[in-house]
């Protein structure tokens, strides 16, 4: 999925308001009837169909740490659709969306001016048409490179130029050796 794909992901966990299945066999109970059968399941986390159904009628109760594993990443990805929606329509109309991270940013810059790429920490909230942005991206599969560009766009629109008031000739900002990203709506 990527750095900016995770942390939309992370993000869209925040707003769950309710956690999800604890057992292994109400998480199975869940993910069968979000795929809407047994085999269906079965084939998502690499196990037989009959292993799915013993899960659900809880003849097996611990699985293992793999399969616990993708278990509970299966579950937690189709986990409340509706609030997740709600919270992306949100940020994507009214709130934006808030990108904290410590990357190495490079830019084009005129003659005479240093361009030299570095470390800096930021945190910056970029408004809705961002936030949008990234969603349609993530949405069309769009790759890590290709959101990291959206959020370089904003980063350099809000904070490097501080949306027109400075740094007008700064042509292209870069997002590069991100040390770490955390993303909030």
């Amino acid at each position: 999925m990527g750095i900016i794909g995770d942390g939309l992901e992370r993000a869209d966990r925040e707003a769950f308001t309710r956690p999800i299945p604890k057992s292994a066999g109400a998480q199975m109970r869940y993910l069968v009837k979000q795929l809407k059968g047994t085999r269906a399941a079965a084939e998502l986390l690499g196990v037989s169909q009959r292993t799915v159904e013993r899960y659900v009628k809880d003849q097996i109760r611990r699985p293992r740490a793999d399969l616990a594993q993708r278990l509970a990443d299966a579950v937690r990805a189709r986990w409340q659709p509706q609030v997740r929606k709600r919270r992306q329509q949100q940020a994507a109309t009214t709130g934006g969306i808030t990108v904290e991270t410590r990357a190495r940013f490079g830019y084009t810059a005129p003659i005479g001016t240093t361009d030299d790429g570095r470390f800096r920490r930021l945190t910056v909230h970029l408004p809705p048409a961002y936030a949008q942005r990234l969603f349609d991206a993530r949405d069309t599969g769009a790759s890590d490179q290709q959101m990291r560009g959206i959020i370089a766009e904003g980063l350099k629109d809000v904070y490097f130029q501080d949306g027109g008031a400075r740094a007008p000739e700064l042509s292209d900002v870069s997002l590069n050796d991100i040390d770490y990203l955390d993303l909030d709506y």
